[in-house]
This record gives C-alpha cells, structure tokens and sequence, in this order.
C-alpha cells in the first residue's frame, strides 16, 4: 500500500508514510472486509460510511504540514483509522463524529491499539469544538457545501485546514490557510466523500 498506492503516486513526506506503515488499517474495519483493508479504495463501515482510500488519506494529511506539536482537530471519526494515523503526527488530536455508533466504534478500536492523545467527541463537527481551539491544523473527511464558518473561526494564525467542498456527487479539496487577518484557499485536487451533515453543513433531508 506505501509503496504503490501512496509513495508511487506522489506523497513524499516520510512522517506521512511511516504513520501509514505503522497503523494497522484491517483493524478499523468489519472482519469481512480485512481482505480490502488495503486495496485503492474506500472500505465500508456502519451507517452508509466508508473508511477513505489510502491515498486520499494521506494526501489530505501531507498537506497539513504536521511536525508533531499541533493541536488537531479531526471532523468525521468514522472507525477512527484517520484519527489514528493523525495521532502518529501530531500532539493531540480532537475527532468529532456524528454518528453515534461510529463514535463508540471509533473509541474501542482506538483504546484497543493503545492510542492515548485521541479524544472521540459524538457530535456536530461543522460547529468545531470551540472549548479547544485555536486548533493548528483542521482535517474535514466529509463534504462540505462551503467551508463552514466555525471551523475557520477555530483555525490559529498560521493554521491549515483541509476539507472536501462541492456538491453531494462532487468535491474538490480545498487547503485553507490563515495568515494574520488574511484567509487563504488554495483548490487541489477532486475528490469523493460522503456530506458532511449539520448546521453549516448540508441538511440530512436534502
């Protein structure tokens, strides 16, 4: 998966492609698909989500530049395989997931594999977590009709976030970077995720 899928197609940042290594991606996922942990593409999870594709995955984390002090703030847990490669890169990190079957997943699966600088929060994440912000870098795994306000709000001064913006059927990634008053948003590449549903996300009717 490293080699091919990941460092094959580009992403060159050797902190990004050791956590890859060192997190065991058949863990986060249903038994009966541990023989897809670790092909190029989504793998389904409870509730109609999916644990993202190994290399969007660590495309949207290469981007955030981590060195190992950031505060981080995950939004969609899923089964909490992101939040755990994220855990290997930064110093806390904050994943909030809507669902709460996935929450309760999320939290066994990562107390199981002995990861103690993740707090799984069951709740809204296109409003943040403002109790712990500023947060230095900001990793949305789910589509947003816009950036949501709150979670530019909750960026530091310096700070990066990543996050798919579109329509329910297509997104592109979209890095925001704040520098002083100023917010930056730099398009990257396209992409596919399941909405991220909320209060300044898209509506669970719609």
């Amino acid at each position: 998966m490293v080699d091919e899928q990941l460092r094959g197609r580009g992403i060159r940042d050797e902190r990004v492609l050791a956590a890859m290594s060192r997190v065991p991606r058949h863990e986060f996922v249903a038994p009966e698909f541990a023989d897809k942990a670790y092909g190029d593409y989504p793998v389904p999870v409870p509730v109609r989500q999916t644990v993202s594709q190994p290399y969007i995955v660590a495309a949207m984390i290469e981007s955030l530049r981590l060195r190992g002090h950031e505060n981080l703030l995950e939004i969609g847990t899923g089964t909490g395989y992101q939040a755990a490669v994220l855990a290997e890169l930064a110093r806390v990190v904050y994943t909030i997931e809507r669902h709460g079957t996935l929450a309760r997943l999320a939290r066994e699966n990562l107390e199981r594999l002995g990861h103690r600088n993740i707090q799984v929060v069951h709740g809204d994440g296109t409003l943040g977590l403002p109790q712990h912000a500023p947060f230095d870098a900001i990793m949305v795994a789910a589509a947003a009709p816009q950036v949501p306000p709150a979670l530019v709000e909750q960026l530091a001064p310096d700070g990066r976030m990543i996050v798919p913006v579109g329509t329910r059927e297509s997104q592109a990634l979209q890095l925001i970077q704040k520098r002083g008053n100023d917010v930056l948003s730099t398009t990257l590449e396209g992409c596919r995720f399941v909405p991220l549903l909320g209060e300044e996300g898209f509506e669970e009717t719609e």
